[in-house]
């Protein structure tokens, strides 16, 4: 991955913003602290582990990071899920950050 103009970088920080104001939302307006600390973890690790894939030492490092990135894409795809079919999003809600979360994922796939 080039460091400049980095299309991944960008949308998956852009992403972990979204996630932020999410568990803002939850904590504040839903009272809901359990699982909007598990997605803020796991929505916020995307795009932490592409930026170390970027500064990656080797091809293989470049692939672990991306690896993992993955499994916080899939595991923060659960919690959206959850939180929807629980009532603390609404269905509009989930499919707009849902489908953000996608196309990230079709990024890097």
């Amino acid at each position: 991955m080039d460091k400049k103009d980095n299309v991944v970088q960008d949308k998956s920080y852009r992403f972990a913003i979204r996630i932020v104001k999410l568990y803002k939302g939850l904590i504040s307006e839903r009272n809901e602290f359990v699982l909007s600390k598990q997605i803020l973890r796991s929505g916020t690790s995307i795009g932490a582990n592409v930026r170390e894939g970027i500064n990656a030492q080797s091809t293989a490092d470049f692939i672990h990071k991306l690896s993992i990135a993955q499994k916080e894409y899939d595991e923060t795809l659960y919690w959206l899920e959850l939180l929807k079919d629980t009532d603390y999003i609404v269905e509009k809600e989930f499919i707009s950050i849902s489908s953000d979360a996608q196309e990230l994922i079709k990024k890097y796939s």
